[in-house]
Order: C-alpha cells, then sequence, then structure tokens
C-alpha cells in the first residue's frame, strides 16, 4: 500500500503544517521572553498607535456610510483581531487592526451599494464570508509562495502610499472642522495638531537623534512621546480662557459594548442575518464574490508585507517566520467580521514594523543586540482595546478631539516617511554632495546611493517609485477606490518581470532586492524549497529530515554559514 504523504495531495496544507510545527516549540517561550522591560513601552506605544489612527478611520467610515460603522465596532474588530493574532498567530509581531484601506474599501461599497437598496451589512457580510473561502484556499493551496514576486520596491512604494493616506486624512479631519463647526474651531482644530507634531515628531527626534541626557532618559522620549501628547492636548482644550469659547469637534460614541447602528439589516444587534431571504437577495449573495476578490487580493498583499516588513533584514529575529497559518487565521477572522458586522483587520503599516522596532534591544552606542520576540505585547494591547469598549473609557474617548487625531495622523505620517526609502532617496537629490562623500556622519543610506556609478538608472527607478505610491493614492480618490488593491499587485508584477527589461540587472541589484532575511523567505516559498532539495537527493519523495534545515532561524543559518 503507497504512502500518503503530503506529496500524495501536491503538498495542499504542508505551508500551515511546516507554519505550526516549526512555531509551537517556541511558544512557551514567548511568554517566558515576555519578562523584560522592552515589553512594558511597547505594549503602551502600540496600543495608541493601534487605538487613536483606528478611532480616526471610525469617524471617516462614520462620515461615509450614514452612521453605520462608529467607534464600537472599530474597537470590537481591533480588540479581537489583537487577541486572537497575539494568542495564535505564527507571527505574534504583525499587529493586526483596521487599517486605512480597509475604511476605504468599506465607505466605497456603501456608496456603490446604498443606491441599489441592498442592505449594508448583509452585503458586507457576503463580501467578507467569501472572502474567508478565498483566504483558507489560498493558505491550504501554499498559494502564499507567490510572494516571492514581492520585493523592496512594492513594499517601500506601499508604505510611502500609506503615509501619504495619513496625510490626506489629517487633512480631512481639520477640513470638516471649517465646514461643520466655524472658523474659530477650524484654526483651533489646525493649532492644536500643529503642537501635537512639534511635541510627537519633537520627542522622537530627540531621543533618536539628539545625545542631552543619558540614554535611558531619550528612550522615554521616544517610547512615550505621542502617548503623553495625546493625553497633554486632550486635556489642553479644557485650559480656559478663549479655549473655552471655542466649540471643538469630539470623537462620536455610543453605549458600552452595542452596535452604532440598529437599522435595516443590523436589527439583530451583534449578529448579521445573511442567509438569502430575509435581509439579502440570492442575485446580491453572487453580487458579492467580485468586492470578494478585489478585499482577497488587498489582504493577501497588505497582511504579508505587513509581516514581512515586522520581520525585515534589519531585525535580528531568532524564532521561525509564519505565512502560511497566519494567512488562515487572517481567513476566518474576517469571517467572523463580517458575521458580527465589523469592518475586517488584517496586518498594519506602519504599526506592524513600528512594533518590531519597539522591541529592539541596543547597546549605549546604538547598535541593535536583539529582539524580544513574544506574543504579550499584542495579546495586552487587544484586551485594552475590549476595556476601551466599557462605559467609563468611552467617555473618555468623547474627550479626544477630532483635531488631536488629526495631529497623530500627522505625526505617524512624518515618522513613516523619515525612514521610508523612498523620502531618503528623494532627500539625496537635496544633499551637498561633499557631505555625502566625506561626511562620516553622513548616514550610510545616502553613501549607498553616492557609490552607484550610472546615476540616470538611480534616477529611473525612484521615478518608478513615486509613480506607484502616487498611483496606489490617486486611485482611492475616485469611485473606483475598491479596486486599488489591483495597482498595488499590477506594480508588484512590473517590480519582478518589467523593470529588469528597463533597469540593468547589475544596477536594479543595487536599488531593489529582497524584503527579510534567508530564513523568513525560505518558509515562504517552502513548497519550493522541498522540491529543490527532493531534486538534488534524487528522491521523488518528501524526506522529514528537511525539515531541520527548512525551519532554521535567522541566528542558526548565520551561525551555520560561519
Amino acid at each position: 500500500m503507497a504512502k500518503i504523504s503530503f506529496r500524495t495531495f501536491n503538498y495542499w496544507g504542508y505551508g500551515i503544517y511546516n507554519d505550526l510545527k516549526s512555531r509551537l516549540p517556541y511558544y512557551r517561550s514567548d511568554f517566558v521572553d515576555a519578562f523584560s522591560y522592552r515589553v512594558i513601552p511597547s505594549t503602551t506605544f502600540i496600543f495608541f498607535t493601534n487605538l487613536l489612527p483606528a478611532l480616526a478611520f471610525s469617524q471617516d467610515m462614520f462620515d461615509k456610510t450614514k452612521n453605520s460603522y462608529g467607534v464600537n465596532e472599530v474597537l470590537m474588530s481591533s480588540a479581537i483581531a489583537g487577541v486572537v493574532f497575539g494568542l495564535f498567530s505564527g507571527q505574534p509581531l504583525c499587529i493586526v487592526g483596521v487599517t486605512g484601506p480597509i475604511s476605504i474599501f468599506s465607505y466605497t461599497v456603501y456608496e456603490l451599494i446604498e443606491p441599489r437598496g441592498t442592505p449594508y451589512f448583509p452585503f458586507m457580510c457576503w463580501i467578507y464570508l467569501w472572502s474567508m473561502v478565498f483566504h483558507i484556499i489560498i493558505a491550504f493551496g501554499n498559494y502564499i509562495s507567490f510572494l516571492k514576486i514581492i520585493s523592496s520596491f512594492s513594499c517601500d512604494a506601499f508604505g510611502f502610499f500609506i503615509c501619504l493616506v495619513y496625510i490626506q486624512k489629517g487633512i480631512q479631519i481639520l477640513n470638516r472642522q471649517f465646514l461643520e463647526i466655524d472658523l474659530a474651531s477650524g484654526y483651533c482644530s489646525v493649532m492644536i495638531s500643529l503642537l501635537m507634531i512639534i511635541c510627537g515628531v519633537g520627542s522622537f527626534l530627540f531621543g533618536k537623534y539628539l545625545h542631552y541626557f543619558n540614554h535611558w532618559v531619550r528612550k522615554l522620549f521616544v517610547d512615550y512621546g505621542v502617548c503623553i501628547s495625546v493625553i497633554f492636548f486632550t486635556g489642553f482644550i479644557h485650559f480656559g480662557g478663549h479655549l473655552s469659547q471655542t466649540e471643538l469637534a469630539r470623537l462620536p460614541t455610543t453605549n458600552s459594548y452595542q452596535p452604532t447602528f440598529n437599522g435595516v439589516g443590523r436589527e439583530h444587534g451583534w449578529f448579521i442575518h445573511f442567509w438569502p431571504g430575509e435581509n439579502i437577495a440570492v442575485s446580491d449573495v453572487f453580487l458579492a464574490i467580485p468586492f470578494a476578490i478585489l478585499l482577497t487580493f488587498l489582504f493577501y498583499f497588505d497582511h504579508n508585507v505587513s509581516s514581512l516588513m515586522c520581520q525585515s533584514k534589519e531585525y535580528p529575529l531568532k524564532k521561525p517566520s509564519s505565512f502560511h497559518w497566519d494567512f488562515f487565521l487572517l481567513g476566518l477572522t474576517t469571517g467572523l467580521a463580517g458575521i458580527l458586522g465589523l469592518p475586517a483587520p488584517n496586518g498594519l503599516i506602519p504599526q506592524a514594523p513600528l512594533h518590531t522596532d519597539s522591541l529592539v534591544v541596543y547597546n549605549k552606542d546604538g547598535k541593535v543586540l536583539s529582539v524580544v520576540e513574544q506574543r504579550v505585547s499584542n495579546t495586552v494591547q487587544g484586551l485594552l482595546t475590549f476595556i476601551m469598549m466599557t462605559k467609563p473609557f468611552l467617555v473618555v474617548l468623547h474627550l479626544i478631539p477630532q483635531a488631536v487625531l488629526s495631529g497623530l495622523f500627522f505625526i505617524m505620517a512624518i515618522t513613516g516617511l523619515h525612514g521610508n526609502i523612498v523620502t531618503n532617496r528623494l532627500r539625496f537629490l537635496f544633499l551637498d554632495t561633499e557631505y555625502v562623500q566625506y561626511d562620516d556622519s553622513c548616514p550610510q543610506v545616502f553613501k549607498d546611493i553616492q557609490q552607484i556609478e550610472q546615476k540616470k538608472w538611480f534616477y529611473i527607478y525612484l521615478l518608478l517609485e513615486i509613480i506607484a505610491g502616487v498611483s496606489e493614492f490617486a486611485i482611492t480618490l475616485t469611485k473606483g477606490a475598491v479596486g486599488f488593491p489591483g495597482v498595488l499587485m499590477f506594480f508588484a508584477i512590473c517590480a519582478k518581470w518589467v523593470w529588469p527589461l528597463i533597469i540593468p540587472k547589475s544596477e536594479l541589484e543595487k536599488l531593489d532586492g529582497d524584503v527579510a532575511d534567508e530564513s523568513i523567505l525560505r518558509n515562504l516559498n517552502i513548497i519550493e524549497y522541498i522540491k529543490e532539495k527532493e531534486g538534488k537527493s534524487g528522491s521523488g519523495s518528501y524526506k522529514e529530515e528537511y525539515e531541520d534545515d527548512i525551519n532554521l532561524s535567522n541566528f542558526e543559518i548565520i551561525h551555520r554559514k560561519t
């Protein structure tokens, strides 16, 4: 009798199996390793960095879906994502929550189907259920390996796009103060957002680049500067004087643990009655399929790129990666979000890499020593988000001026652009060449660019990056915003197969490259790696001894090479 193995079924499900088998031995250490001071500021930082933009997105969806989505839906979605991915994902460093792209997707779908008379929540539920099916098929079929086409170009352009979206959202919030209240409110909101930028970005620059006080004091500014800015400027409007005479828009909230909207399609609270015949026609069930395909494209790119970026080369991670299992888990949370009438969560940029960065341990000279790889910070920030849905905290959230949310968007955009390679390449165009060539204090990224012999290829590549980021942003400003996942995939494909036809390979290798280290990418392309090992061994069957080699961590690969 022939032995049944993964090879018998063309390795279907092996990616998930490998992720679980390689990651489970580290599950206990994911909690033990959390006994580190870095986890405390990291949890605080990522809680605020995840919560406050999500609240701003809830304001966006609240306004553009006629109050269908609100604070509670966003809090519930982010909380479930934090706890589920903190406890059960293979890569708990990847922060999952409500993103700008899903808010754009949600209100664009509303604008398209509301004139048809189709109930919004049952229709969104079917989009999410179909997308869940597609997620599961992709995860079990090992189709995550197609991400091998994702290079640094795609990640850098997408990160640039997200920062542009944050700037747009910040401006839109301020603009509403002028339009919906009055000039005094508008100008006061602009002032508050600018002060937020000064304090938030200033604390980042002070802690990262200046040398006043001891290292641990500067680290406090980096860890808690943004959080303190939000708290301070929420109270700032109550200082009295002319401020007390100025009306400022606040974050709209509702009853604790209750849906924002109770109309058609949501008569039964959190549980959406999605079956045909009650609230939705059979034709609308199938109409949801193309929307689900677009959503799956978005999550396939957005979530996995977020995971790649939080495991990028700059972080010396030692534990195995996980892509197939995590995408399967994302499919389950997507389906659950549909049934509960929530905006679906997925990987967050820039929060995911910022989370890893907040867990980096440095020596006194600023050299990276290690990363505190654990699942406590993600889980706890999810639990804290659940707590924010209680009445006392909803009252506190209602006190937050929308101007503060605008300022937070600007802070995240500016700090994100500061570290983005597209921005740094633009900065290089204006730098003094003598500074780059002879000054030792010049960052290495600029010296690397200076060493490129034929600058024309650098200029062409930079132009392509800007075109990609701006194109992704531009489509979100149109009625075709639901199609922007297709734009993401288009440029990813171009970076893989078209750019090499334009730019010489030798020059392209200096400008583009793999996002993550060998072990991360090996886990991503697990089936190709197994088949390659089988071919070299002359065996036509799967060999379990390959697993020891497949699941090497970054640290073990480097150690073995040396």
